[in-house]
């Protein structure tokens, strides 16, 4: 008897086991991995939809965010605390008056005898130490009402026999200037010119004021016309 008919058929058996156990684990590991790759394959392709739907929906947030971050705060609007707008007004009256020009511009020059053909100008003050300061003194019943009001003026540099101006440093703001043009050898043109801010008292009546202060100031003119020609004469009333 050879050696190999001498091997038992349980050892033959069980060898014919051991090989089909070791054959189906290998199928099975076959098959694990397989299932491993499709399952590591559905993740990439779960974790890639995730992450593109996440980049998606944050450039989406994000740009609605800035969207809302320019139309809430665009950068032209700057944010200020509110102030009070003053009106101001300006009125021009012109006039002719029948004395030189050289004659009005040295009666117009004498700032403490403007009260006297000046109808709502109650005083002016030179100061002593500062000639071209002066105080002025408003006194008018106008609109219901009694109106007072003052200022501190400063006469800028004039132009000899054709112009005088000033603004106010303090109290009520205005400023203003007087035009001097020769209309012949005995006479000129005088054109005043004020500017003022109008007084909150008299806001409701703004309207009004204007009118109301161009005739007094024609009025004024009217008067200085008259005061002019007796100054003229070396005796001013």
């Amino acid at each position: 008897m050879s050696a190999t008919s001498a091997i038992p058929a349980s050892t033959t058996m069980s060898a014919a086991a051991t090989s089909a156990s070791a054959s189906s684990s290998a199928h099975i590991l076959r098959l694990n991995h397989k299932q491993l790759i499709v399952s590591l394959h559905g993740r990439r392709k779960s974790i890639s939809a995730s992450s593109s739907s996440f980049f998606s929906t944050y450039r989406f947030n994000s740009s609605i965010s800035r969207s809302s971050r320019r139309i809430s705060y665009p950068s032209s609007i700057r944010i200020r605390p509110l102030s009070p707008v003053m009106e101001w007004q300006d009125v021009t009256v012109k006039m002719e008056v029948d004395v030189p020009i050289s004659v009005a511009y040295k009666c117009y020059s004498d700032r403490e005898a403007i009260p006297e053909w000046m109808p709502f100008i109650s005083t002016v003050k030179i100061l002593e130490d500062k000639p071209d300061l002066s105080r002025w003194s408003l006194k008018y019943e106008a609109f219901g009402q009694n109106i007072e009001y003052s200022w501190l003026a400063r006469n800028m540099q004039p132009t000899p026999n054709q112009k005088i101006h000033w603004r106010s440093l303090e109290g009520l703001p205005n400023r203003g200037a007087v035009r001097f043009f020769p209309k012949g050898p005995s006479s000129c043109i005088i054109e005043l010119t004020v500017s003022y801010e109008v007084p909150q008292l008299l806001v409701p009546v703004a309207s009004a004021l204007k009118p109301f202060t161009e005739n007094l100031l024609t009025q004024g003119l009217e008067r200085f016309a008259t005061f002019a020609k007796s100054y003229s004469a070396g005796t001013p009333k």
